[in-house]
């Protein structure tokens, strides 16, 4: 067991838990190691001076008021394990002593690249569909049942985002040989060819993609982005599958797309979750759904823990941490990601 020399630890990780992100072995070296005081995000503000002045590091992101950052004389890092950067404390105050703040959202990139392929995968085969068939007695043999099948090997891809999602999702599809375009505007050219993708236009992508992902964080500068224009301008028959937020999207404009058989669709985000029951895009054809579910993984989770403790094991030896992503200062106060509200 820690003693009270041992760095203290705040941990208020909703809708984290310590047992959902640590397995039996790591959260047993992480109480050992550390004096953890676990409470709830809006309680932060209010625990006693001395622990405040004492933390070393915070697990989560409660909000923090510039009093109360001021108390926190040994913080050295914040570590957000909800992955959700929200304007809820003093960044600039916190970059100015030096205090880290970095997320865990590196856990979810591989889990959901996956499901975004498999979703991919199944508007260009129409799996789930022709399952549903097969169980009702409708099926349709062999070439009767490929009308509108075609193949994502060969195809021409675009990714909107090219973030640790967007990496994730490039690394799958390279086994399919993919001519793939992306579109991200806080990267240079360069890093993007690097990565053995071509570096394109928003209009670029849109007109001349079979799939198109968007992998790209809900920010201040482009909530709402893709709407009524954008899906008119993509290929007939195209599919658009959404995986990052549903912020970046005009949802009924999709959803109008859609109906209109312009395009397919698939989405793991939706703008409001849970979804209403009566809401349309339930019964929407052409349309495959999944239940904000992609990154949901206990393996997820549990490396989140593994990069807290390495990461901190690094900082309490005067380094950096490097298995966690930190923010940054000239794009923090830009993102606008919804925080999530389930495991």
């Amino acid at each position: 067991m820690s003693d009270s020399t041992s760095p203290l630890v705040i941990s208020a990780p909703e809708p984290r838990t310590l047992d959902l992100i640590f397995t039996l072995d790591a959260l047993k070296r992480f109480r050992a190691k550390y004096r953890i005081v676990e409470t709830t995000a809006d309680e932060v503000a209010e625990l006693p001076a001395d622990m405040l002045a004492g933390a070393r590091y915070i697990i989560g992101q409660p909000p923090i008021s510039p009093r109360t950052l001021e108390q926190m004389k040994a913080l050295r890092c914040v570590f957000n394990v909800e992955t959700n950067l929200v304007n809820n404390m003093p960044y600039e105050t916190l970059f100015a002593r030096g205090i880290h703040v970095v997320t865990t959202g590196l856990v979810f990139a591989e889990p959901v690249a996956e499901l975004g392929l498999a979703m991919a995968l199944n508007l260009a085969r129409d799996i789930v569909d022709a399952d549903l068939a097969f169980r009702q007695g409708k099926e349709l043999w062999g070439g009767d049942g490929n009308q509108t099948a075609r193949l994502l090997s060969g195809a021409d891809v675009g990714i909107i985002g090219f973030g640790d999602l967007g990496r994730a999702l490039n690394r799958l599809l390279t086994g399919f040989r993919t001519r793939t375009k992306v579109f991200d505007p806080w990267l240079p050219p360069s890093i993007l060819i690097d990565s053995g993708v071509d570096p394109a236009s928003l209009e670029e992508v849109l007109t001349s993609s079979d799939f198109v992902f968007v992998v790209a964080s809900v920010t201040s500068e482009n909530q709402g982005f893709l709407g009524a224009d954008a899906f008119a301008r993509m290929r007939r028959g195209a599919a658009f599958i959404l995986l990052s937020r549903a912020g970046v999207v005009d949802f009924p404009a999709l959803m109008a797309a859609v109906k209109s058989g312009h395009i397919v669709a698939a989405s793991d985000v939706f703008p409001e979750e849970p979804l209403a029951r009566e809401h349309p895009v339930r019964a929407l054809p052409g349309f495959l759904r999944s239940a904000h579910r992609a990154g949901a993984l206990d393996i997820a989770f549990k490396r989140m823990g593994d990069m807290v403790l390495e990461d901190m094991d690094l900082i309490d030896r005067g380094l950096p941490p490097l298995r966690s992503k930190r923010a940054e200062r000239e794009t923090v106060s830009r993102m606008r990601s919804k925080p999530v509200t389930t495991n």
